[in-house]
């Protein structure tokens, strides 16, 4: 796997800087620059005598490109695609003609796809156009796409071109939890399935995936269940995850402990509507598995819902289980530090809300988390972490919310 990934839209300038920082580091004996030196660099040169040419060398491949010159490449024609500069994105195909066939953004693997997809993600249609005409063959792929992406005009063009849904075309949205790109497929007639078939890979994908936009998974979830015939167990958990106050009322009459109760992780991601057995696959940050409802909202932005719970009467400091080893323990307001939202990383919104209601900021826990599909899939341990801790100490700083460790901080949080 490379060391970096490379952006959807990666910025030629942004990476120039960062090959000459890297030869800056490598000169200065920074033991991280002479690593990437050392890992991707095929010649190995001394550090003292390496060149820019060969800190742009090493940094291409640490991204997974097999020189600077095709990275640069890759810059030139994501950035036509963005800015829909059709000439320009011509003159490059013309010019070399391999291109059309290569992923955009020139790693080996990249879901994006070659040109003509990566034009479909963007609903680049005039693109498209051009890139079959020069003989780009990647219609299923780019159909899936413009489906994933909720880009029905484009999609309409490629099926218009002889694209064909796939049989896991319904996989694509439920990534994206596109509402619109599955309505568009169960007008097609695609069948509501995964690639075996099974009308719980979809389901599952909605649940398990990073998409975090609450409207769009409860509508995914219901055109699901009833274009698939799939039954959804009436629970907490799935309640949340289908965004029904009315089923969490009716549980809270039959059982006043709701409010406290926590849900293993087969609970919240049952097996049999096609989630993994392994806890890793299930892509939240903080650690759900033991938790409460209200650590659910939290990690998939279900405000109305955590409001829900909080007037009726739960304790905001309520803590998930802890494990034979001690890992666990943690309240709702870790979730606001380390959150899986976009939308949550910049905001302090439901921090304020879980704080006004007497969150505690400054329980102290020993946590453990694996992330899936970034740079560092390893197991990490942090012991004896507060909220903010938590956040200071957090592997990938990518899902960290610096809105929510400020506001935290003003209200009494200490590291």
């Amino acid at each position: 796997m490379p060391d970096r990934h490379i952006p959807v839209h990666p910025n030629l300038r942004q990476l120039r800087n960062q090959a000459k920082d890297l030869l800056r580091a490598i000169r200065r004996g920074d033991p991280s620059a002479l690593a990437d030196l050392v890992e991707h660099h095929p010649d190995r040169p001394n550090p003292a005598d390496a060149t820019l040419v060969d800190a742009q060398l090493a940094l291409a491949r640490s991204y997974g490109l097999p020189s600077w010159p095709r990275l640069v490449l890759a810059c030139e024609v994501t950035d036509a695609i963005c800015r829909n500069r059709v000439n320009d994105l011509r003159a490059l195909m013309v010019k070399h003609p391999h291109l059309i066939a290569e992923n955009a953004r020139g790693t080996k693997s990249c879901n994006w796809g070659p040109p003509m997809s990566y034009a479909a993600n963007l609903g680049r249609n005039r693109i498209i156009d051009m890139m079959r005409e020069l003989g780009a063959t990647d219609l299923g792929h780019a159909f899936a796409r413009a489906c994933l992406q909720g880009e029905l005009d484009t999609a309409r063009q490629l099926y218009a071109m002889g694209a064909r849904p796939a049989r896991d075309a319904f996989m694509g949205p439920a990534e994206s939890l596109s509402i619109d790109g599955m309505r568009f497929l169960v007008e097609l007639g695609a069948p509501a399935s995964d690639a075996n078939g099974d009308p719980m890979g979809p389901i599952g994908m909605v649940l398990e995936g990073y998409g975090r936009n609450p409207t769009g998974k409860h509508e995914c979830l219901e055109l699901l269940a009833r274009h698939g015939g799939v039954t959804l167990p009436d629970t907490p958990p799935m309640a949340v995850h289908r965004g029904r106050i009315d089923l969490l009322e009716a549980h809270l009459r039959r059982d006043p402990r709701l409010l406290s109760r926590t849900f293993s992780h087969r609970e919240i991601y049952p097996p049999e509507l096609g989630c993994h057995e392994d806890e890793t696959l299930a892509l939240h940050t903080t650690p759900l598995g033991g938790s409460t409802l209200l650590h659910m909202c939290v990690d998939y932005d279900e405000m109305a819902i955590a409001r829900w719970l909080l007037d009726k009467g739960m304790d905001v400091n309520t803590r998930a289980d802890v494990d034979a080893e001690g890992f666990g323990g943690h309240t709702a307001l870790f979730g606001c530090v380390v959150a899986q939202p976009p939308r949550l990383r910049d905001s302090d919104e439901f921090a304020k809300l879980l704080l006004d209601h007497g969150a505690d900021p400054n329980v102290r826990v020993s946590l453990r988390k694996q992330m899936r599909f970034v740079g560092d899939e390893l197991l990490h341990e942090y012991h004896d972490v507060t909220p903010l801790s938590w956040g200071e100490q957090f592997r990938d700083q990518e899902f960290v919310s610096r809105k929510a460790m400020r506001l935290i901080a003003r209200r009494g949080g200490n590291l």
